[in-house]
């Protein structure tokens, strides 16, 4: 009779986390691939630059930036599941013609920048394997447009979630560059282990603000909003999308933390410094083994496919919200013409400029902060005002620990974007 009744019990146990597994899995996927995105290949060569020159101490700030992005994220999130609107289109009726106007502008520009830098990260990273640049980097456009034209909702979401497991190749390189994971976790929780001078202070402040303006974006807010409405998750299962929300936060900066190891273990370590992921691929081959630097260069490539898609959708959902048009994954190409043209012209027009011209990086990634600094201010002050709106959120309002932690993390946030746009001036 026990044994039966046991049995009973395990049964029934089973049965309800498989119930609770089936719902969490029916939202999954929104925040978890916005904020691995983040891991783009500009975020890998932040985090890569950061470790070769900072070492251990830097992955101090982790822990910070992984609360900071889970806030910031789970407000997008709840607003959209709430209203079953997007953030872009809130801002339109909220706030009128003029904030769409000048949102979209700056979002627009910023991205076709960001775009720019992940296909010139293709375009160098391809030579590791022996690919052409340009054939490499038309391939990688084309894929992402027929991904998106061809697919739909589910399908897009499958490939990236898929894409997200590539990020094990940052693991695998940390763990072939042998560092000291005593010294690396415990400076998780504070910083030590180099001569904190004044000189390396400075580069600290500088590097540790840029990897922060790097990690939370403007396209970021937006997509986490757009993506998570094209799903129409519903309104009861607001809880189960907050805690996917933490994952993701979480899963993002777990990978960063190895991103940041390899290079510590292996450059900071033999003071060889960096100014871009591609070099950090080819920098840790000496010291950690050609399948260690394979490995990385191919974490890279997968972020740029990655931070294509995403950055591109991120505009062309916002256009959808801000101006009133058709834009969904599961339309047909007729319905969302307008969505879908705008999704191409941006790979067109990024392909363009990083193969076809000798425009000066420094200066797009100078051009694409700046407006990242004046936009994220606003994206911030928008979404924390919508989100403590009684009428549109009723019981989901922030509570008063929300409202006011929101606003001291997009304070640090802002602070965060000015230093990034003075560490690339000075």
């Amino acid at each position: 009779m026990k044994r039966e009744l046991f049995a009973n019990k395990n049964t029934f146990f089973l049965s309800s986390l498989w119930r609770k597994l089936l719902l969490f899995f029916s939202v999954f996927g929104p925040a978890t691939i916005t904020a691995m995105a983040d891991n783009d290949a500009g975020g890998v060569a932040t985090y890569s630059i950061a470790g070769a020159r900072l070492g251990y101490p830097i992955l101090f700030l982790l822990p910070i930036i992984t609360i900071l992005l889970a806030v910031t994220q789970e407000m997008g999130m709840r607003l959209t599941i709430i209203t079953r609107r997007g953030l872009a289109d809130l801002i339109r009726e909220k706030y009128g013609v003029r904030a769409s106007v000048f949102m979209f502008g700056a979002l627009l520009v910023a991205n076709i920048g960001t775009l720019v830098t992940e296909l010139s990260a293709v375009k160098t990273t391809s030579g590791m394997f022996n690919i052409s640049p340009i054939p490499a980097v038309i391939a990688i456009v084309l894929v992402s447009f027929v991904v998106i034209t061809r697919g739909n909702y589910k399908l897009t979401q499958n490939i990236m979630l898929v894409a997200c497991l590539f990020f094990l190749a940052y693991i695998f390189s940390a763990v072939k560059a042998r560092p000291d994971w005593g010294l690396a976790t415990s400076n998780l929780i504070y910083p030590h282990g180099v001569d904190f001078n004044s000189s390396y202070m400075r580069n600290f402040l500088i590097i540790g603000m840029g990897v922060l303006g790097t990690t939370i974006t403007p396209w970021g807010q937006f997509f986490v909003s757009s993506f998570a409405s094209d799903k129409k998750i519903e309104k009861g299962k607001v809880g189960l999308s907050q805690l996917e929300t933490y994952w993701g936060a979480f899963l993002t900066d777990f990978f960063s933390f190895f991103m940041i190891v390899a290079t510590a273990a292996t450059l900071f370590v033999k003071n060889i410094p960096l100014e871009s992921g591609e070099q950090a691929a080819l920098a840790i081959k000496p010291f950690a083994g050609e399948l260690a630097s394979t490995l990385f260069a191919l974490g890279i490539l997968n972020a740029g496919f990655m931070g294509l898609v995403v950055v591109s959708l991120s505009t062309a959902y916002a256009f959808a919200e801000f101006f009133g048009v058709s834009g969904s994954l599961d339309d047909s190409f007729k319905k969302s013409k307008t969505f879908y043209v705008l999704y191409g012209v941006q790979l067109l027009v990024a392909m363009v400029i990083a193969v076809f011209t000798t425009v000066s990086l420094f200066q797009i990634a100078v051009i694409t902060q700046i407006i990242n600094a004046v936009a994220l201010p606003l994206v911030f002050f928008y979404l924390i005002k919508l989100t403590s709106d009684h009428e549109l959120m009723g019981e989901f309002v922030n509570n008063p620990f929300q409202k006011w932690f929101s606003i001291i993390c997009s304070v640090v946030i802002v602070i965060a974007s000015i230093f990034t746009v003075a560490s690339i001036f000075f």
